[in-house]
């Protein structure tokens, strides 16, 4: 008989704005902060907020235009690279435990770990070894952290989104039995890993609004409103998941895109938003040079000011050749954005995407490119690579990283869009 798992799910509580106040000696349960750039204009995000406020009722992704004005707060720049350094370190404390295999990092604050094995070893049951390493997290960082605890993967997750924040010791337990007993009725539904508005929305047109009523529910019923995904729906109502550490770890991604995308901090028009879509052709066309990836398959998204009630426009061209040249990739990058692109309109996002990549020894020419120059150009590429690598993203920069509505500067000082 097959050994039942064990699987924790660590969350770092409030993170980046627990760092925040562990960086000034204060303590997140009693300390009014959240985490935002107060360079940009009170209806920028707020990346993070304390335990402290949330508890006054301001939830962590609100603008800062929305925070009452009678609640006294510090703003803490946000700082990706130390969020990073401490997640680090934290991953040092989960390696002081557990193998790297039996070890799945989530996100920059949360990880799984399969504990099955570490029982016996530890002679602790799973709660007892849960607390151990949370403690070990608080005792060394300062940082308070939330703990599911499940007999498989999704019951792991669920026990820490749903049912730890709600224990006093911030840990919360599911096997398949107590899912069922405690949150087949559960609502809202969307509190559900993998389960969003939209499909809610779906659901709730046929009459079915609980787990309960997902477990319950005529299977081909569900497989005509979502297709295959119907049996990973199936399968969570009734607190399954067959997926393993050990599945994700052998995984090998099919993905054959790369992509890059700005939210403009203010409109643009056409001539300053076709800077943008050069400056962010030339940082891909890098990426694709480092991966040793070519492409011939190009995309283009341009979003509107908000002041503007239209739809995001789209077009892709599939080109003749497959490179990683600055050069050629630039032109038809910008022939695109110039047929698709409105000149009397300002624009806030752009979105830009190379599909269909192949590895560079499949690199393809026509008639009308010369191999040469576009062996010159990944050699010139690949020179601009290294001085970066070894002086910094700005150590290189062309002429037009240096025009007034240019990014590529800025941006090559941020972590995932913020700073770090």
């Amino acid at each position: 008989m097959e050994e039942k798992r064990q699987y924790i799910c660590i969350d770092l509580k409030s993170f980046y704005a627990s760092v925040e106040c562990v960086e000034r000696g204060l303590d997140p349960f009693t300390t009014n902060l959240i985490v935002a750039d107060p360079t940009r204009t009170d209806k920028t995000i707020c990346l993070a907020a304390s335990p402290a406020i949330k508890k006054l009722g301001v939830p962590n992704r609100c603008r800062v235009f929305q925070i009452p004005k009678n609640i006294k707060y510090i703003m803490a720049p946000p700082r990706m690279q130390l969020y990073l350094d401490y997640s680090a370190k934290i991953y040092g404390i989960y390696l002081k435990y557990f193998a790297p295999e039996d070890i799945h990092v989530y996100s920059v604050d949360e990880a799984f770990m399969d504990v099955t094995h570490y029982l016996s070893l530890y002679k602790k049951n799973t709660k007892e070894l849960a607390i151990t390493v949370l403690n070990d997290i608080k005792d060394t960082y300062g940082l308070t952290a939330t703990c599911g605890i499940g007999t498989n993967l999704y019951l792991a997750k669920i026990a820490l989104d749903i049912t730890a924040k709600h224990a006093a010791d911030f840990i919360g337990e599911l096997d398949e039995e107590s899912f069922k007993a405690s949150l087949w009725d559960h609502l809202p539904l969307t509190d559900f890993w993998m389960i969003g508005r939209g499909t809610v929305s779906r659901l709730a047109k046929v009459g079915i609004f609980t787990m309960r009523d997902i477990a319950m529910a005529d299977e081909y019923l569900l497989f005509r409103l979502f297709g295959v995904n119907a049996e990973l729906i199936m399968d969570h109502a009734w607190g399954l998941e067959p997926t393993t550490i050990a599945d994700i770890k052998k995984y090998k991604t099919k993905s054959t895109s790369i992509s890059s995308g700005q939210v403009l901090t203010r409109d643009y028009n056409y001539k300053e938003c076709r800077l943008i879509v050069k400056e962010m052709c030339d940082l891909l066309c890098l990426d694709l040079v480092k991966k040793h990836k070519v492409t011939g398959n190009i995309g283009l998204t341009l979003g509107f000011s908000f002041g503007v009630e239209r739809k995001p426009i789209s077009a892709s061209e599939k080109l003749t050749v497959t490179t990683s040249s600055n050069r050629v990739l630039g032109e038809a990058v910008i022939r695109l954005f110039d047929r698709i692109a409105d000149p009397d309109i300002y624009y806030r996002r752009v979105y830009l995407f190379f599909n269909n990549l192949q590895d560079e020894a499949f690199e393809q020419f026509d008639l009308f490119t010369n191999p040469e120059t576009m062996v010159k150009d990944r050699k010139l590429q690949q020179a601009a690579l290294d001085i970066k690598s070894r002086y910094g993203k700005n150590a290189i920069l062309k002429g037009m990283n240096l025009e007034e509505s240019a990014t590529t500067i800025e941006r090559n000082g941020q972590i995932g869009g913020h700073k770090g």
